[in-house]
């Protein structure tokens, strides 16, 4: 039958029609011989051959008869992997690209949260991702952002209440209320969050949480709050004490953030029910080179994890938590949303399959849909009219808060530093050695507003760098030991749209539009991945920046106000552990 017809099938014609197949009385439309089937919920393996009919599990184990069959050769057949949070926009690449991407490492299923792109254009970025992702055979599950601006301290481009969310919670392709990263709010039921999560509850939705260093009764306040997941656990009793609360803990493995190793000492046959894979954000480089999901599989094994029970936490556990029906399994009636490796060391993938239809096989797409981009989500950048005096830093002490740079994490550290002053009475990169300029510029309405801090341990010298991705505001970061090339830098991004720019005596020297809401680029992942690796490369080499931190994914992080623990915003330096602004000048 041809997908016409089947579209003029009634649901019951088809469910008649896929007993008939199971019974063995009709042939089914796919027949994977020569295979093993990976049985997650008795974590066996179980001899095929696999029937598949209508896009779904027909029945394995028992001989059928088929009008195609595919030989496995050997191989595992398991169900298709699903990240269990996931931010696209973090990959700089639209959801057409992304899941040309990822699609050929056997992730067949996301739980992506778009609040980098609803920070820039609110209910209208969503959408906009809602629909570019519908136009690809990526089963992408939208999480509504339940924190934009992420703290009240932030200038973002948009700001989302509760009566803006259920404005979306019905759409196809919606599961839940995304990650709660102001957990203060939660514990002290702040009326605008206590709304977003009683709207949750009322539509019966999934929450997730974000809670890095909340423990004891605080950690149970938040829980009560109806949130049930938590991706920042980076020590084995941070993930105790989330499982014994009933949450599900992510096991994030991302380009930036590694926590999976840290986490499977304390994972055990007891508690890995309550285990999900995630990436949360991962670099297209990082994907093409080593994987997305069957990466984190791979590491689990090879770090002492049974290959069943791995296979489980990234595909059974993700649809339970987030009540994805018909997803996670190789059982009857069950979608044909299947993954085929050759062992269960590598995981190499050598077949994908989404709704029954092979879409890749050996790494390579057998399937083509076009791109799709939205102009309300273009001419994002709009900066006040800067001058290099904008980037001074007047000093009234000698002493200074300063934010230091802790290589290969995202958190930082509150430093308190003598700096010398210039003739001015200014701050100046040249007579205070490893240290840097930062600024933050409010780029959605040209408020005017610029934080200004000073930045140890990154060793930029002689030059700038400019970006507009920024989590989770998303406003323009400059970071430099001059202020003509940090103003260079800042313009170079202002007419690409947003995108990441690099300068040296006042020539750019490298960069990377994107002009997708400042975040995204429609380019390839290879083409993204080839670009940000040439950038990192220059920075590097002309900068001499910290061999040990990543140029340009610490800049990215710098404003996050809810990761501790010193930030800068566009209105200044932000003290996360106090949750509170302070002065640059002790």
């Amino acid at each position: 039958m041809n997908d016409r017809e089947e579209d003029f099938m009634t649901e019951k014609e088809q469910l008649n029609e896929l007993i008939d197949m199971a019974a063995g009385r009709r042939k089914a439309d796919l027949l994977i011989i020569n295979c093993k089937v990976i049985d997650v919920y008795n974590q066996l393996v179980v001899d095929g051959p696999l029937a598949i009919g209508h896009g779904k599990i027909v029945g394995y184990g028992y001989e059928y008869q088929a009008h195609k069959t595919l030989d496995a050769q050997g191989g595992y057949v398991m169900p298709g992997f699903i990240d269990g949070h996931v931010h696209i926009e973090s990959s700089s690449l639209i959801p057409s690209q992304f899941a040309r991407c990822i699609l050929p490492f056997g992730t067949t299923t996301i739980i992506a949260d778009p609040h980098e792109i609803a920070n820039v254009c609110g209910l209208d970025g969503i959408r906009y991702m809602l629909e570019a992702s519908r136009r690809t055979p990526l089963n992408v599950q939208i999480m509504l952002p339940s924190c934009v601006p992420a703290t009240p301290f932030e200038e973002a481009g948009c700001v989302i209440e509760a009566e803006d969310l259920v404005q979306l919670i019905n759409e196809p392709g919606v599961r839940g209320l995304g990650e709660v990263m102001d957990y203060p709010s939660v514990i002290d039921h702040a009326p605008n969050m206590m709304a977003k999560l009683w709207m949750a509850k009322n539509y019966n939705r999934v929450i997730d949480g974000h809670s890095p260093g909340v423990k004891g009764k605080d950690l149970i306040a938040y829980v009560m709050g109806g949130i049930m997941t938590d991706h920042e656990c980076s020590t084995p009793q941070e993930m105790h004490d989330r499982i014994r609360l009933g949450q599900y803990v992510l096991l994030r493995e991302g380009s930036t953030c590694k926590d999976l190793l840290n986490l499977i000492p304390a994972i055990t046959p007891s508690n890995a029910r309550r285990c999900v894979m995630c990436t949360d954000d991962r670099e297209p480089s990082d994907i093409l080179s080593s994987g997305h999901i069957n990466k984190s599989i791979r590491l689990a094994v090879e770090n002492g994890i049974d290959p069943i029970l791995a296979i489980t936490m990234a595909t059974l556990n993700a649809a339970e938590c987030f009540r994805l029906q018909g997803k996670g399994a190789i059982a009857p009636n069950f979608d044909a949303d299947l993954v085929i490796v050759n062992d269960l060391k590598s995981f190499e993938v050598k077949h994908v399959f989404v709704a029954g239809k092979e879409i890749a096989r050996d790494g390579k797409l057998l399937v083509t849909w076009d791109d799709y981009i939205a102009e309300n989500v273009l001419n994002t950048v709009n900066l006040p009219d800067l001058t290099v005096e904008s980037f001074t830093i007047p000093l009234s002490t000698e002493k200074v808060n300063a934010i230091g740079v802790n290589p290969g994490s995202v958190l930082t550290s509150h430093l308190q530093l003598e700096v010398i002053k210039d003739n001015f009475g200014h701050f100046d990169c040249k007579l205070n050695s490893g240290l840097n300029k930062l600024a933050v510029v409010e780029r959605h309405h040209a408020t005017g507003n610029i934080g200004l801090g000073i930045l140890a341990n990154y060793g930029l010298k002689n030059g700038a760098i400019a970006v507009t991705v920024a989590h989770d505001s998303h406003n323009l970061v400059i970071v430099g030991d001059n202020d003509a090339d940090m103003l260079a830098a800042a313009k170079d991004v202002e007419a690409m749209g947003g995108g990441f720019s690099l300068c040296q005596n006042g020539k750019i020297i490298a960069h990377l539009a994107l002009p997708i809401a400042g975040l995204m680029s429609d380019s390839s992942a290879q083409q993204v991945a080839d670009q940000l690796h040439h950038m990192i490369k220059v920075a590097k080499q002309s900068f001499g920046i910290n061999p040990a931190v990543h140029p340009l994914m610490t800049l990215v992080f710098m404003t996050l106000p809810v990761i501790p623990e010193l930030k800068l915003t566009s209105t200044g330096l932000f003290d996360v552990k106090s949750y509170q602004p302070i002065d640059l000048c002790i």
